[in-house]
Parts: structure tokens; C-alpha cells; sequence
């Protein structure tokens, strides 16, 4: 009987154990399958510049490393961001529309006591919480006046990049604003050492794309390998100043205007930074569990060789060449049956909730409400989109006239655009309008002047049937415009201040040891133990 009972209480005891272990090795399990998220920002990047679209409208931009993956994955045809890069960025990481964070003027530049504001759990901030490691390589632009704006202290756990919003390719000199008074210094940091410019010399997509061949490397041997990744690779390219990159000097001789030349020169090399990417995750066995997302932030910059071709306007406007955006989705963890082509209407507010839902976490208590809506369903299985409507800004610092111009309730003079269902509704004066072919084409414009309506404060247009913007409806359908004025007022009634502080001489590089550092130290009381202070020179 003795023996029964200490036999009973051994295997208890030992099955009590195994299922212990098993549980716990369950959980293990669990979190080694959250894929790895990779996400690949290229800036000023237009609509006709990327291969697949080029190809189609006869330009000679090539990327045949993205057009594979966008080809073997899932194209985002009818995706938009925003026009500039701040706000575009802010909406990626906060899931925000501007007029929820104040960013709807203008970018935030260097020497503004200017950021997204605290409030805000920002992306790599969830994705931290949820166990996994958070890396950030290239541009930041949303703010670095005071320590807690820095990346690597909103949720990031490395920082490899440039604070403001550009520098030279070569020698990361920042120079701003660009009339009366220049500040110009060095932008460049490593979270782990402070500024430097030990990389002088060395073009940026080369050095960003090593950078993040070390940061897989690393992430391979370390203790945590088994947590999931999440990369933001915030690219540097296309963004201007125009400079060609090392070893792409012959290439494209066929283009005679010299900005189209070395801007698809730059488009090349950023194609094969992607590849090297790439081919860094498939050598450390990551590939197969990663969800690569790649997006613009914004339309080109036609007047540094970028095109938006055949979509209307340019970088900085409200017209579809400046908000339409390139983007797609490539992975083994969406399970798709086939590649296609997505046709829903996505914002790239919606990456905060989509990803959050693509890795199983959970959008931590206490954060701030969401404009973005979950599409995990709509892109991995085609479902029907969950958004109808787009906000694309409401900037009431941009007035067309000095007086104010009311109709259903709302100022028609300020700078506003609003996308619901098959329409599209523009105020205020939304910027450059032309249509302009690729510079390798003989001929700039296309459609004469009669087509613009420059002089209009209100525009409509059916978009779903008139992507191009070419014939402006509002006169033939006021119901229509008035029904989209009165949800502007709904919107915004909702908006904060905007936020918009003029630019202050003590962020002037010269007083920093000659680099881009925060230059207003009063911390905020905000998860202040986990905040690290700038290296200071």
C-alpha cells in the first residue's frame, strides 16, 4: 500500500512537472512565432517611380528587386499617406489623424521646440510591451528638441539615423531654414554614443543597409533571439539633395534631364539596399517569419526628378500626386492562396492597428484613440476594407484669402481635403495642379489649362471614376459637396491646436559642437525612469 501511494506520488509529481515545463515551453513557443515585422519607408518617393507603375506608363525607372516581392505579395492600389513627411510619419506611428496631434502644418523642422506630443504610445512603444526587440535606422522627423522625443525614447530600443528631416548623402550636413538665417550642422546619431560623423564619406543607403545587416546579426546571437523583431527602416532615399551614389555613375546615360538621371539612380540603389536587406534576413533563417511592409511617405518631388505620373500634382499637395502613395506587402506570414492587387481604400494610419493585429498583441490601456482601422483582414484575405473615409488635413494656418469664406459651416478658404466613398472633396488652395509626364518624355504637361481649377475654393470629384482629376463636379452636385463640408466640421470639432512654435536660435548646431542635438533639456515627467539623455559633445 505504501509502495502504491509513493508510486501515485511520483508520477504526480513528475507529470505535475512535465506539464509545467510543457507550459512554459508553450509560451516559449508562442512568442517564437510572432512574426518578425519589417518596415521599409522610402521618402519623396512617387507614385510613377517605383517598376511595376513605371512600366505600365513607359518611364524608365527600374526597381526589379521590389516589383519581385510586390509581385509575389500584395500591391496596395488604391493606398494614401500624406503629403509631406512629418505628418506622414506621425500618422504611421500614432495611428492619428494630424488634426488629433496638431501636426497639420507644414514639417517639423530642426530648430522648432516642435514634436509629436507625449501622449501619444506611439507603434515601437506596443510592439515593446508585446516582447519584441525594436529597432530604428535612417530619418526620424517627428521631433528632438527635448531628450524624451528622441526615438530611442519613445519605444525603440536602437536608433541609427538622422533626427530632422534630411542631410547630405555623403557628409550628413544639415542646413536650415533655407532663407535670411542658416543653422547648418552635422545630424547624425547612434542611441548608443551620441552624434558622430565617424561614417564622413560613406553614402547613406550603404551605411544604413549595413547597419541593419548588424542589427539581424545581432539579434541571431543574442539571448533573446527567440523574441520577434520589429525593423523600421526609415530610408534616406529619394529624398533630395540629388547625389548620385557610388557605382550608378553610367547608369541611365539614355535620360537626358540630369535630376531624372540621378534620381533613378538613387531609385537603383535603394532597390538593391532592399535586396541586401533581404538577403541578410533569409541568411539568418528570419525571412520565412517576417511581414515586410514597404511604403513611401509621400508623393514625389517633381522638381528633383521624382514623378507622379498619371496622377495630378506633386509632393506638398492635396491632390493625388502628392497623397496616393507607393505600397505593398510581401510574406509568408499572411498565408495568402495567390498575389494580387488591393484595391481597397488603406491609410497609412492604419499600419499602427494592423500591425498590432498582424503580431497577436494587444493595444495596451491607456491609449490614445485610434483614426487608423485594422486591415490585417482586408490585406491578408481580401475582406472588405474597414474604412470609407479619409481625412486628409484640415490646416487652417494655409488660407487661401485673408477673409474668411463660409459655406455649411465651414471656411472654403482653408487648405482641406476629405475622401468618402467615391468622392473627393478639396478647399482652400491645395497646391500646385498640373499633370506632368516623366522627364524622360519629350513634353511636361499634358492637359491644357482648361482642365485646372485654380481659381475654385471648392472642388469635387468623383475619384473612384476620375483618378486623375480631371473634370471638378462641384457645381453639378452641391448636395454632394455640402454633405462633405458638414463631416469637415465634425472633424474639425475634434481637432487640438495646431502646432506650429517659431523657430528658436538656441537650437542653432553651432552652440552644439557643430551637430543637430536637443537643445531644450526640461524633461517632462513621463516614464522619466526609462528615459536616456542625449550624449553630449
Amino acid at each position: 500500500m505504501k509502495f502504491t501511494k509513493l508510486a501515485f506520488l511520483l508520477l504526480y509529481l513528475h507529470l505535475h512537472l512535465t506539464s509545467a515545463e510543457a507550459k512554459r515551453k508553450w509560451k516559449r513557443l508562442k512568442k517564437a512565432r510572432k512574426p518578425h515585422v519589417v518596415f521599409v519607408m522610402a521618402d519623396d518617393y512617387g507614385f510613377n517611380d517605383i517598376g511595376y507603375n513605371a512600366e505600365e506608363n513607359h518611364s524608365q525607372m527600374r526597381t526589379p528587386f521590389l516589383d519581385s516581392l510586390a509581385r509575389k505579395g500584395v500591391i496596395l492600389d488604391n493606398y494614401y499617406v500624406q503629403p509631406i513627411c512629418s505628418p506622414s510619419r506621425s500618422q504611421l506611428m500614432s495611428g492619428r489623424y494630424q488634426i488629433h496631434t496638431g501636426l497639420v502644418h507644414g514639417v517639423i523642422k530642426g530648430p522648432q521646440p516642435n514634436a509629436l506630443p507625449l501622449n501619444n504610445v506611439i507603434l515601437p512603444e506596443q510592439l515593446r510591451k508585446c516582447g519584441y526587440k525594436t529597432h530604428m535606422i535612417g530619418k526620424w522627423h517627428l521631433g528632438f528638441y527635448k531628450d524624451e522625443y528622441l526615438p530611442w525614447n519613445r519605444g525603440f530600443q536602437s536608433y541609427y539615423g538622422f533626427l530632422s528631416g534630411g542631410a547630405n548623402y555623403y557628409t550628413r550636413e544639415h542646413c536650415e531654414p533655407k532663407r535670411r538665417r542658416r543653422y547648418c550642422g552635422v545630424d547624425m546619431v547612434d542611441s548608443r554614443y551620441g552624434p558622430t560623423n565617424d561614417t564622413w564619406g560613406i553614402y547613406s543607403g550603404d551605411l544604413f543597409v549595413h547597419r541593419a545587416k548588424r542589427i539581424i546579426e545581432k539579434h541571431l546571437k543574442s539571448k533573446g533571439a527567440e523574441k520577434p523583431m520589429f525593423l523600421f527602416m526609415s530610408l534616406q532615399s529619394v529624398h533630395g539633395p540629388l547625389q548620385d551614389p557610388p557605382n550608378f555613375q553610367n547608369r541611365f546615360k539614355n535620360i537626358t534631364d540630369p535630376k531624372r538621371q540621378t534620381y533613378a539612380r538613387m531609385v537603383l540603389s535603394m532597390d538593391k539596399s532592399v535586396k541586401q536587406l533581404v538577403v541578410a534576413l533569409k541568411k539568418a533563417k528570419m525571412w520565412k517569419n517576417t511581414i515586410f511592409i514597404f511604403s513611401t511617405d509621400n508623393g514625389g518631388q517633381t522638381m528633383r526628378g521624382g514623378n507622379n505620373w498619371p496622377l495630378r500634382g506633386r509632393k506638398g499637395t492635396l491632390w493625388e500626386g502628392g497623397i496616393r502613395g507607393v505600397g505593398f506587402v510581401h510574406g509568408k506570414p499572411l498565408n495568402l492562396e495567390a498575389p494580387y492587387v488591393n484595391r481597397q481604400l488603406i491609410h497609412i494610419s492604419d499600419w499602427f492597428p494592423t500591425i498590432m493585429s498582424a503580431t497577436k498583441c494587444m493595444i495596451v490601456k491607456g491609449t490614445q484613440p485610434l483614426d487608423g482601422h485594422d486591415q490585417w483582414g482586408a490585406i491578408s484575405l481580401n475582406e472588405t476594407t474597414k474604412r470609407t473615409e479619409i481625412l486628409h488635413n484640415i490646416d487652417p494656418l494655409y488660407k487661401r484669402r485673408s477673409s474668411t469664406m463660409m459655406r455649411n459651416g465651414f471656411d472654403v478658404s482653408v487648405r482641406a481635403a476629405i475622401r468618402s466613398g467615391a468622392w473627393k472633396l478639396i478647399t482652400g488652395d491645395p497646391g500646385m495642379d498640373r499633370w506632368i509626364k516623366p522627364p524622360e518624355w519629350e513634353t511636361a504637361e499634358v492637359f491644357p489649362r482648361s482642365y485646372r481649377s485654380s481659381n475654385k475654393t471648392v472642388r469635387l470629384f468623383r475619384i473612384s471614376e476620375d483618378p486623375y482629376e480631371r473634370m471638378e463636379v462641384s457645381e453639378k452636385y452641391p448636395e454632394v459637396v455640402d454633405l462633405l463640408l458638414s463631416r469637415l466640421v465634425e472633424y474639425n470639432a475634434s481637432s487640438v491646436p495646431v502646432l506650429y512654435p517659431t523657430m528658436q536660435r538656441k537650437a542653432n548646431p553651432v552652440l552644439h559642437g557643430g551637430y543637430w542635438l536637443p537643445w531644450r533639456n526640461k524633461r517632462s515627467n513621463r516614464r522619466k525612469e526609462h528615459r536616456r539623455s542625449f550624449f553630449l559633445v
